[in-house]
C-alpha cells in the first residue's frame, strides 16, 4: 500500500503594513493617546494647582509623590504594581500604533541597545546637569512660595519599598520619554512634513514595503515649534507640585527634546529620567535628613 505524498500548505503572503496615516488620523491618535495618559494628567494637574492655590499658600502645602495605597502591606504592594502596570498601557499603545504603520518602534525611536556607550554618556550627562538644575529650581520655588514641599517617598518601611520605587521611576521614565520624548516628536514631525508637502488634507500614500522597516524618527520641519509645545506639555502635567516644578520641567523638556533631535534616540532620555527619579525617590530620606529638602 503506497501512501500519498503529504501536501505542502501554500505559503502565506507577508502581511502588508497599513497605509501611512493622514493628518486627520494622526491628530486623532495624538488626542486619544494624550487623553489616556499625559494630557489627562496635565488637565488634572492644572485643576489641582488651582485648588491648592485657592485653599492656602502653595509654600505651606505638601505634595506626596509615592503614597501608601493601603495600610495592609499585601494589598499595598498589589495596588502599587497594578498602578505601575496599567500606567504603561499607553506606552504599549504608541508602540503598537507605530508597528501597525510598518515601522519597528524600537528602532524608530532608538529604544534599543545598539549604542550603549553613547546612550550611557548622554544619559549620565543629562542626569547630572538636570539633577543640579532641579535642586536649584526647587530651592528657588520654595523660597518664592510657589512650590509645595515635595515628599518623594511616603511608603512604609517594607521589604518591597525600594523595588517599588525603582519600578515607579522606570514607569515615569518610559511613559514620559516614549510618549512625549519620542512618539509625539515623531507624530508632530509627520504632521509638519505632510503640511510642507501640501498633503495635510489627503491621506498619505501606502508604505511601499510589506515588511516592518527600521525607518527612524520623522523629524519636524520647524523644530522650535515642537520643542516649545512639548516643553509646555511637560510643565503642565507637573503643575500639581506647584509653579516652580512646572517651570523646571518645561526647561527640562526643552533640553531633552533638543538632545533627542540631535541623537535621534530616546534611550538616553529614558536612562536620564530613570536616574533622576530613582535618586529622588530612593535617596530622598537621606537628603531630607541632611537638610537639603527642608520644608
Amino acid at each position: 500500500m503506497t501512501g500519498s505524498a503529504p501536501s505542502i500548505p501554500a505559503a502565506r503572503p507577508a502581511p502588508r503594513a497599513l497605509p501611512a496615516p493622514s493628518a486627520r488620523v494622526v491628530r486623532w491618535e495624538i488626542a486619544i493617546v494624550l487623553g489616556l495618559s499625559l494630557g489627562r494628567s496635565a488637565v488634572y494637574a492644572i485643576v489641582q494647582l488651582i485648588d491648592k492655590a485657592t485653599r492656602a499658600p502653595l509654600g505651606e502645602q505638601t505634595t506626596v509623590l509615592n503614597p501608601t495605597l493601603s495600610p495592609r502591606p499585601g494589598f499595598d504592594l498589589t495596588y502599587q504594581l497594578l498602578d505601575i502596570g496599567f500606567a504603561l498601557m499607553p506606552v504599549l499603545l504608541v508602540l503598537h500604533l507605530t508597528w501597525l504603520r510598518g515601522r519597528n518602534p524600537f528602532r524608530a525611536f532608538g529604544l534599543d541597545l545598539r549604542h550603549p556607550v553613547r546612550d550611557l554618556v548622554w544619559g549620565l550627562a543629562l542626569f547630572l546637569g538636570i539633577g543640579l538644575g532641579t535642586l536649584g529650581v526647587y530651592a528657588a520655588g520654595r523660597a518664592a512660595g510657589i512650590t509645595t514641599a515635595i515628599v518623594a517617598n511616603a511608603l512604609d518601611e517594607t521589604w518591597y519599598q525600594v523595588p517599588v520605587l525603582l519600578l515607579s521611576a522606570a514607569r515615569h521614565a518610559l511613559v514620559e520619554e516614549v510618549i512625549v520624548g519620542a512618539w509625539l516628536v515623531d507624530r508632530l514631525g509627520w504632521l509638519q512634513q505632510l503640511r510642507a508637502a501640501g498633503r495635510h488634507r489627503d491621506p498619505a500614500p501606502a508604505l511601499a514595503s510589506p515588511r516592518v522597516s527600521d525607518a527612524g524618527l520623522h523629524l519636524p520641519v520647524r523644530a522650535g515649534t515642537v520643542v516649545v509645545a512639548l516643553a509646555v506639555l511637560r510643565g503642565a502635567y507637573h503643575l500639581y507640585q506647584g509653579v516652580g516644578p512646572g517651570i523646571g520641567n518645561a526647561l527640562m523638556g526643552v533640553v531633552f527634546t533638543l538632545v533627542l533631535l540631535r541623537t535621534r534616540r530616546v534611550m538616553p532620555l529614558v536612562l536620564a529620567h530613570f536616574l533622576l527619579d530613582a535618586a529622588g525617590f530612593v535617596a530622598y530620606p537621606m537628603l531630607h535628613e541632611a537638610g537639603l529638602f527642608g520644608g
